[in-house]
């Protein structure tokens, strides 16, 4: 007798980068029945939330993109925000995700239980499906630092996260609080305009010299439109050249060595001034944190009506910040490049698996998975861009587009009748995080900085290897590390 048919349904959480990817191929891999929950008024994650003055792409346009939707019409070779945004809504054009999504449809809760997930959203609208995929990202949950006096402070407030596009920045006395790529656009783009710009950075940032600001070459884009062979192979080599980041960033090798002296050199060969450039270099190795790239950014550090300060910000009053050596910066108008709650996840969203295992009791210890993708506890549950993800080596949508692929083989023996859940066993979690532990040793990232890659018990959650072992580790899953019914 024939073996019946299942259509597995399928929630979808987040339609940024990995929503977006994991609804294509589920698509391209015969799965119809999904929808996808997004928070936000449109797809794009992290590109829908973000957009400050200066925002931009510090991954070259022709490689920041979905394998299965090559643009060839960048306008930079680092593209604008608004213009990652443009193509992701394009893409879901392309594709028609927006008949799966509902938009401003915030999660706050997925439980499992033996009928299988039952998700409900801010509104109080239930779903259920039989496999819940979290593709939320890790740069969603802004994070504003407590400093005395906030609240008493009578100018403009603002985090990059949450910019007010209506905000006047012209001829303000502006500071910048934080450092990190966002600090740095944002330096770079009001600089000029700005009566006073004042960088207040508590730890200074390697910064990599890019031409971040120059155009597409002309003719480049109808060039690649009219050769899409051509325009393929630009994507494929831009990837495989992207192994080479990974490769010092993983490895303690002459490599990592020769590039962090082009980086420490890049600083000598802008920055002149001997007590400036001081205050700029790092205590520390480049590329332990988040590697930044800006082609503007000690230009405009430079400028007359710029200052660096490295002091620590005691408090906040009505008219500016005091700093610990006691002076009084005089400001109208606070900006928090102040980043992320990088290791919440799903989080705060109430997830319960099996017996009523709550997310946050699982991962009391910090955030864990299997291969970044299946959690001990939570049957037909799965992550992608999860803990572990290579956000600082490896394209993510790369990642994104291996992980999806590796989920959708689950619901392949879903749909054929084979298994009706997958859980990860606790074995085979321990044993992968216990490698990653051992792997991360020699990696850049584990040389003594204070990143947002360490999550609150102080390990690093990144991915150790290289791409080769992370399409290897994903490309077929081993029944020996699931408990399957």
């Amino acid at each position: 007798m024939a073996t019946v048919k299942r259509t597995p349904k399928v929630v979808i959480i987040g339609a940024g980068v990995a929503g977006i990817t994991t609804a294509v191929t589920l698509q391209k891999a015969g799965f119809h029945d999904f929808l996808v929950l997004e928070k936000g008024g449109d797809v794009g994650g992290v590109w829908y939330w973000n957009h400050y003055p200066g925002l931009t792409c510090d991954v070259p346009s022709s490689l920041y993109q979905f394998s299965f939707a090559p643009n060839p019409d960048w306008s930079h070779i680092f593209a604008p925000g608004s213009e990652i945004q443009r193509y992701m809504s394009d893409v879901a054009d392309k594709f028609n995700l927006r008949a799966h999504t509902r938009f401003d449809a915030e999660v706050v809760a997925a439980n499992y239980t033996e009928s299988g997930w039952h998700v409900t959203t801010a509104d109080g609208t239930e779903y259920n499906a039989d496999f819940v995929i979290a593709a939320t990202g890790v740069l969603h949950h802004p994070s504003m630092p407590d400093i005395e006096g906030l609240e008493s402070f009578e100018g403009d407030v603002v985090h990059t996260a949450r910019w007010d596009d209506s905000l006047n920045t012209r001829g303000r006395r502006i500071a910048v609080i934080g450092t990190g790529s966002t600090g740095v656009q944002v330096v770079s783009a009001l600089q000029r305009e700005a009566a006073r710009i004042t960088h207040f950075v508590r730890t200074a940032q390697w910064v990599v010299w890019a031409p971040t600001g120059m155009p597409q070459l002309p003719l480049t884009g109808a060039v690649l439109r009219r050769l899409p062979r051509v325009n393929r192979a630009v994507y494929d080599t831009l990837l495989w050249g992207s192994g080479f980041l990974a490769d010092i960033t993983t490895k303690p090798t002459w490599r990592r060595r020769a590039v962090q002296g082009a980086v420490r050199a890049s600083l000598r060969v802008q920055v002149r001034d001997r007590e400036l450039r001081e205050q700029l270099t790092p205590d520390y190795e480049p590329f332990c944190k988040r590697q930044v790239v800006s082609g503007s950014y000690y230009r405009a550090i430079r400028a007359s009506n710029a200052e660096l300060v490295n002091s620590k910000i005691e408090r906040i009053t009505p008219t500016g910040i005091v700093t610990a050596d006691g002076r009084h910066h005089d400001v109208d108008l606070l900006i928090f490049a102040t980043g992320f709650k990088a290791h919440n996840y799903m989080r705060p969203m109430n997830l319960r698996g099996r017996d009523g295992l709550s997310i946050d009791d699982a991962w009391d210890k910090g955030p864990r998975a299997y291969c970044m993708s299946a959690i001990p506890g939570f049957p037909n549950f799965f992550t992608v861009l999860g803990p572990n993800s290579p956000t600082a080596s490896i394209s993510l949508q790369y990642s994104s587009e291996v992980t999806a692929r590796y989920i959708a083989r689950w619901l392949e023996r879903f749909r054929d009748g084979e298994i009706s859940t997958v859980e990860v066993t606790e074995e085979a979690t321990t044993r992968f995080n216990d490698g990653v532990a051992d792997a991360l040793g020699p990696t850049v990232w584990n040389t003594g900085c204070n990143s947002w890659y360490l999550t609150e018990g102080g390990t690093v959650d990144l991915w150790p290897y290289d791409r080769a072992t992370l399409t290897r580790m994903l490309s077929k899953p081993d029944d020996r590390d699931y408990h399957l019914t």
